[in-house]
């Protein structure tokens, strides 16, 4: 037996026992619930973290992710299963690293991949034969052949696929989806040689309960980013069309309910204040710089990309149309927005529409405030707000409630009845039995 296929043989022995040790570097949404995860089934996992905050967290076994629960957490902190740590210095006694870091965009929307090369360099300078490495990083297709695996080679001297395994498998993390948690979303895994895949397929397969494996590193990055880019576009088209129908005076909500009870050929997408969170923002632009290598313009990535964009701008103008009809000047204006989260029933305020639309108001210098159940404080340009107790004063006595942020625990009806005027951005109130004359949907 060859040394790789026998390197291959031990780390597979010791996945099926559990006895694999496993790192995780990042322990935000994405690492932490998977990390977890791994914990909870017999591996020994190391959280890596930079912040220092939430690695103290993790070992006082507090909860920072709303998927993880404190109990869950506790659980595997106290049975010595999930420590975590601020340094690389362990990383040549793992067995396997899942790397879980952010990827973000430049201001002139281009993949900034500084944390990949940061941790990837990191890992190569203890990189041993037998280990596994995974990116679950949401990138451009070629990330993980074309920037980590010279890295890990150059800098190691190992080969990948005989002294190491390499593997994509791109998160699939849903914040607050209480259906589709880490463990029963199918998991694609995807390695550009055969022994890189297969090893990276059955560890995920420990845990998870279905793996969807696929010919290449490049063609799971693909598959990511193509889940985001359907919904970045279709979101898109449901937004163009809530700008159309606000000319045309119709109400894109009766219209897409319509539509949508036709039984094939259609899927429900509704419009918004603008998209929220990592993914829909960020992701289809990696896809859109990628293109330009091959000499391909992704056209309907970039539309989408400047009609989601356009959206918090369109939920000001209509503000300020109900507030004139109310005969308030912009300067004198009291808005209340409802929520600043970007997803109901969350904390995360990632690339969150309802911060743009709040950052336009105050441009117009509106007296502002907010309310969200999740969020205490929000801090844009140098100002900071606090959310605002929610009483009867305080929506009777603004001239505007803007709902930026549909978080189900706020009774729409009560707070229909007790508004002046409202602006709904979700169409949390276009079923209730309330006075529509209030109601303005987007």
């Amino acid at each position: 037996m060859s040394d790789s296929l026998e390197i291959l043989r031990q780390l597979r022995q010791k996945i099926q026992s559990r006895s694999a040790k496993v790192g995780v570097v990042g322990l935000g949404y994405v690492g932490l619930p998977f990390a977890v995860e791994k914990a909870k089934v017999g591996f020994s996992v190391l959280g890596i973290e930079r912040n220092n905050t939430r690695v103290t967290q993790v070992s006082q076994a507090k909860s920072y992710i709303a998927d993880v629960s404190t109990e869950d957490l506790y659980q595997v902190i106290t049975s010595g299963k999930l420590s975590a740590t601020t340094n690389f210095e362990d990383v040549a006694k793992l067995d396997i690293i899942v790397i879980c870091v952010p990827t973000p965009l430049t201001r002139n929307l281009t993949p900034d991949l500084t944390y990949v090369e940061s941790v990837t360099e990191q890992v190569a300078k203890r990189l041993r034969p037998g280990q596994l490495i995974t990116l679950e990083s949401t990138t451009y297709p070629g990330t993980t052949d074309e920037v980590m695996c010279p890295i890990l080679e150059r800098i190691s001297g190992l080969r990948q696929g005989e002294d190491f395994f390499l593997a994509h498998s791109p998160e699939r993390v849903d914040p607050g989806n209480k259906r589709y948690t880490t463990k029963n979303t199918n998991k694609v895994v995807g390695a550009s040689d055969p022994r890189s895949r297969e090893i990276s397929a059955f560890f995920y397969q420990q845990t998870i309960d279905s793996i969807v494996p696929v010919s290449s590193a490049k063609a799971a990055e693909l598959v990511k980013v193509f889940e985001n880019t359907f919904r970045a576009v279709n979101i898109a088209l449901v937004n163009e069309l809530a700008m159309l129908c606000d000319r045309m005076d119709l109400n894109v909500w009766e219209v897409l309910d319509a539509a949508n009870t036709k039984p094939f050929g259609i899927m429900p997408f509704y419009p918004g204040p603008g998209v929220g969170g990592h993914c829909i923002p960020l992701d289809p632009h990696y896809l859109e710089w990628k293109a330009k290598e091959f000499n391909f313009e992704t056209h309907f990535i970039a539309l989408a990309g400047e009609i989601n964009r356009r959206m918090p701008e369109f939920v000001r103008e209509k503000a300020w149309r109900i507030l004139n009809n109310l005969g308030v000047a912009p300067a004198k204006a009291k808005i209340l927005v409802m929520g600043v989260a970007y997803k109901k029933d969350l904390d995360d305020c990632r690339e969150s529409p309802a911060i743009a639309i709040i950052s336009h108001l105050l441009k117009d210098h509106a007296n502002l405030i907010y309310y969200d159940p999740y969020v205490a404080d929000i801090t844009i340009k140098d100002q900071t707000l606090y959310s605002v107790e929610l009483t009867d004063e305080v929506i009777a006595t603004a001239d505007l409630v803007l709902i930026a942020t549909d978080h189900t625990q706020i009774d729409y009806l009560d707070l229909v009845r007790k508004a002046k005027a409202v602006l709904d951005t979700r169409g949390v109130t276009r079923n209730l039995n309330c006075n529509s004359d209030k109601v303005t949907l987007l």
